[in-house]
């Protein structure tokens, strides 16, 4: 393995290997170091449960893949290396009230609202996700470029070519909107809440944040424009035809090797040290880790300038959450059988429950009534469990790390994160379940539970178990994001780049920052 290269990459996430694949494609040596001992970081699949039943570890839905430059950029090579997808073209996303209250979500969108009670509803709804598709190119230019440059004025204009000043003013209002607000403004009944305020969960938001009134009709539109696509026998095939991709091409790629600091010389980033090894880029060193480990220990302290590294000191990371996987013996029977085939569903009131769970996290409660996401990718792709068995991919997305009571009065807390305490609230997940599909127990194989602790141990990016790299809250993301003065992937160290779910454009199976920071390097490269 040669010691010097023209770019070195940092971590294989999405967009570690997004950003690999596309540098070498150009052209240039890469090497991508990995601190694990398989690549993928969050993108992995397993029979954690019992024989026979292929669970997504962690991530498992891929619509901002699909939609995204990376995939564009991408695919056609991925799927020469086996890369499948299978997919809904139907019903896809629902969500269940307490009070047994359904709302359904069709690829379709003239499907979806003709179940809205009120037909202003749905009048309003297509004009919304008409204003989203009138706008997209805009849209995706400032989610895939660098927003402290001229792109921004270029994509603004884009906007107000489109739709005037009002209307860009319009988008601007739906920035400083949290989702609650949104659906309140805009639609008599409540199916819009019901439906997307949970999916704010899934951008690290909660219904009450700013910025959530445009993300909702961006997670609406992603929903009817991508649907909810799974990788054919789990999500470890996309992480194996990308190393076939990036073999290829001839990445060097190394596993079981954490990056202990980053050289800088005469100001400039030219390598990493791991152990005994010292790896040499010519071109650019791309990190995709955390701000508080790029700058306060990848780094040597008088390469960062000191508003640096008290802004990363003051990064903050959002909710923490858990992952449970559940082998069954047959289907769920739910009370309202039009959810039997629904690929997600969540268990909520809307904007009410979920609000009431992320303010109970947030103060270090662990909540009563938590919005459960309940996932069966085996209805896409059925070989994923034995003939006639179902499993669950249930997520947990309102949780403290460090929690200090329960909402209950149910649970013992004072040890932090047991094994006890995450069966135990495991259980009120599956009594919560159980409400809407009876005779759950009577069905469940195995169970397997990844508590906060356990992502973080994996992925030290989920600091405090937060899976979305950072809290996502305005104030720390778009312009500010990864920090108020960094908010670029070009850091103010020439050679070294930020990439990462705690960048632009934030978390997700998008490979954004990936395919944002090969391609500006490459232009300097050049």
């Amino acid at each position: 393995m040669s010691t010097e290269v023209d770019v070195i990459v940092v971590g294989s996430g999405i967009n570690g290997l997004v950003a690999a694949a596309e540098i070498a494609r150009a052209g240039r040596s890469v090497l991508l170091v990995e601190r694990n001992d398989r690549l993928g970081g969050f993108i992995t699949s397993e029979q954690r449960t019992a024989p026979g039943y292929v669970h997504d570890t962690y991530s498992s839905w891929h619509p901002l893949f699909l939609a995204g430059p990376a995939y564009a950029s991408l695919g056609a090579q991925l799927h020469e290396h086996g890369l499948v997808y299978r997919n809904t073209d139907t019903w896809a996303a629902a969500s269940v009230a307490d009070d047994g209250r359904v709302s359904l979500a069709h690829r379709d969108p003239v499907r979806t609202v003709e179940g809205f009670e009120h037909d202003a509803d749905g009048s309003a709804y297509l004009s919304m996700l008409d204003r989203i598709g009138g706008n997209m190119a805009a849209i995706n230019g400032f989610l895939g470029s660098e927003l402290r440059s001229w792109a921004l004025l270029r994509h603004g204009a884009k906007l107000i070519n489109t739709g005037g000043v009002r209307g860009a003013e319009g988008w601007l209002r739906q920035l400083a909107t949290s989702g609650r607000s949104f659906c309140r403004r805009e639609f008599r009944g409540d199916e819009v809440d019901h439906l997307f305020t949970p999916w704010l969960l899934h951008a690290g938001l909660g219904p009450d944040h700013a910025s959530g009134g445009l993300m909702t009709g961006l997670l609406a539109a992603g929903l009817h424009g991508a649907g909810l696509p799974v990788v054919e026998g789990g999500a470890d095939n996309f992480v194996t035809a990308f190393a076939e991709l990036l073999d290829s091409l001839g990445v060097q790629v190394r596993t079981d090797t954490e990056v202990e600091r980053i050289m800088i010389d005469d100001g400039r980033a030219i390598g990493v040290i791991s152990g005994d090894h010292v790896f040499r880029a010519r071109h650019g060193v791309l990190a995709s880790v955390a701000p508080s480990t790029l700058y306060q220990r990848l780094l040597p302290p008088s390469a960062v300038k000191p508003h640096l590294a008290r802004q990363a000191s003051q990064f903050r990371y959002g909710r923490a959450a858990m992952q449970i996987h559940v082998a069954l013996s047959a289907p769920l029977q739910w009370r309202d059988e039009r959810l039997a085939d629904f690929p997600i569903v969540h268990l909520t009131d809307g904007s009410a429950s979920t609000g009431i769970a992320c303010a109970e996290a947030e103060a270090g409660l662990l909540p009563r009534r938590p919005t459960v996401v309940v996932g069966r990718q085996y209805l896409v792709d059925a070989s994923r469990v034995p003939t006639g068995a179902a499993s669950l991919w249930l997520q947990l997305q309102e949780l403290p790390f460090h929690p200090v009571g329960d909402s209950a009065g149910e649970l013992d807390t004072s040890r932090g994160w047991t094994r006890e305490l995450a069966e135990g609230y495991a259980r009120r997940v599956f009594d919560r379940l159980d409400a809407h599909a009876p005779g759950l127990g009577d069905l469940v194989c195995a169970v397997d539970i990844i508590s906060p602790p356990e992502l973080t141990a994996h992925n030290p990016n989920s600091a405090q178990g937060d899976p979305y790299g950072g809290s996502t809250e305005l104030d720390q993301n778009y312009l500010w994001r990864p920090l108020p003065s960094a908010g670029g992937h070009s850091t103010s160290i020439p050679g070294l780049w930020h990439i990462g779910a705690s960048t632009h454009p934030g978390p997700g199976m998008g490979g954004g920052s990936g395919h944002a920071a090969a391609t500006a390097l490459l232009k300097r490269i050049r």
